[in-house]
């Protein structure tokens, strides 16, 4: 049944509807799942590799079906695309890196007669509770190297976003290998928390509020939880900096998805010796970014996604404004044609005694905020409760360094800003309440699906020294 409406963020209407299983259903799926999930590990690791690409020729086969329904989803072009390039080049390199990831060695004990065979089990099904900001791309980021591991994968995507999962299991139905063990569902926020009840794992990517609320229904089962949380990134701009470098960096770093992702930048701190030629920059190359409306090539920046963010963007910056910070441009979020957007915003004379600069704000909005010392730009971007990622712009990579070294978050961009969106290789962990769990880039976000075990195996029948003597 059809019951739950989807607005366009676009022209705010209501144009899609989804519905969402019953608990019988979802959990005869779960069962089916995990009762066929033996055979997909028993494979072996090479027929995974071949059914995953089968996968991506289908994906590229429907490509052009998958960028029209997140544009849909998300009413924006070049991320859309980004999205699902960024799947195809996913399945690219873990099949290269998972063979000699999952390898594993023997070896040798401090007592001579015993030898160590370790083993990997995968964990039989996976849940992941994805959000709206990048819906396909959050979807399967955890999905592909769980699949890989050996595991089953059931997936349940935002309800904000949910066009893509239609052409998404067209996709699939073309391996049906592949398909018997990985599925995506429909459903709202009730359906993802009665999916925890009956999987093995459980990945989610969401707001710190729910992420408490997965944690603890994990814990109940004594299952792992991967937890992927909120962001209040902070960019520190020393003295040394490359101006021109820096603004452009953290221009892209803050507004790139309408500032809809948990790694933006939302807070820029500079030193004041170049605080004013700084934010003069930045607020003239922010001015030259437009809106994509009327069309979705008409600009770079899509519309807010989901409406009751813009309620949240809007009571920030009227605390701000209440509080003493100035407009340098941008400022609002404007109706047009029935969607919500908001232009590239500065703003200076900020501090933290205000919302937008300690709560995750979601928008293409960059509070600028000068210090004196580097002691102070620490403690200041430290002033959080989160701790996902940060920015250090300096003259040398050495003085960014020392600056990033005593800054507490799981990935620091050197002298570049949000690079985890397009760097997967470093292992990274979220520090505070950003994130708990294994890191989801790396070797390790492929090895987080799989509990370790290991065969003690005695190889010369003598008596061992501890037993009792007679």
């Amino acid at each position: 049944m059809s019951n739950i409406p989807v607005r366009n963020p676009r022209t705010g209407a209501i144009d899609y509807w989804i519905g969402s299983p019953s608990l019988k259903q979802l959990s005869d799926q779960c069962n089916r799942l995990r009762s066929v999930q033996t055979s997909w590990q028993a494979a072996g690791l090479e027929q995974r590799i071949a059914a995953l690409k089968l996968w991506k020729e289908a994906i590229q086969q429907y490509r052009e079906d998958l960028i029209q329904a997140l544009v849909a989803d998300t009413g924006r072009l070049s991320v859309s695309v980004l999205e699902v390039d960024s799947i195809l080049s996913s399945l690219d390199r873990w099949c290269q890196l998972a063979p000699k990831l999952l390898q594993e060695a023997d070896q040798p004990t401090a007592i001579p007669f015993i030898h160590l065979q370790q083993d990997s089990v995968p964990y039989p099904l996976v849940g992941v509770i994805s959000p709206w900001n990048f819906p396909l791309l959050l979807a399967m980021i955890d999905t592909i190297p769980a699949l890989l591991s050996g595991c089953a994968v059931i997936v349940k995507p935002s309800e904000l976003a949910p066009r893509f999962i239609k052409p998404l299991l067209k996709t699939l139905n073309k391996v049906p290998d592949l398909r018997k063990m990985f599925t995506v569902i429909e459903g709202a926020g009730e359906t993802g928390a009665a999916l925890i009840e009956h999987v093995d794992l459980v990945c989610f990517t969401g707001s710190v509020q729910t992420g408490r609320q997965v944690a603890e229904a994990a814990a109940k089962r004594f299952i792992p939880a991967f937890l992927e949380l909120g962001g209040k990134d902070p960019a520190i701009v020393l003295a040394s900096a490359d101006l021109d470098l820096a603004t452009s960096a953290i221009l892209w770093g803050s507004v790139v998805n309408t500032g809809q992702s948990c790694l933006s930048i939302e807070r820029i701190y500079v030193d004041q010796a170049i605080a004013k030629p700084f934010t003069e920059q930045l607020i003239s190359k922010a001015k030259q970014l437009k809106l994509a409306y009327p069309t979705v090539n008409s600009g770079e920046l899509g519309p807010i996604i989901a409406e009751r963010q813009a309620t949240i963007i809007t009571d920030q910056l009227q605390d701000a404004i209440l509080k003493g910070a100035i407009v340098q441009c941008g400022g609002k979020i404007e109706n047009l044609g029935g969607g919500l957007w908001c232009y590239p915003t500065v703003l200076t004379q900020v501090n933290h005694t205000m919302k937008i600069m300690t709560e995750e704000t979601f928008a293409p909005i960059m509070p600028i905020m000068p210090f004196t010392t580097v002691e102070e730009a620490v403690q200041l971007a430290n002033d959080t409760i989160y701790g996902l990622s940060a920015a250090v712009f300096a003259g040398s990579e050495t003085e960014a360094l020392t600056v990033g070294d005593r800054i507490q978050a799981g990935a620091i961009s050197i002298n570049d800003a949000a690079l985890t969106a397009l760097i997967y290789e470093g292992e990274k962990n979220a520090f505070n309440y950003s994130g708990m769990g294994g890191s989801r880039m790396g070797a390790a976000a492929l090895k987080r699906f799989m509990r370790k075990k290991v065969y003690l195996i005695k190889t010369k029948p003598v008596p061992d020294p501890w037993w009792f003597t007679n």
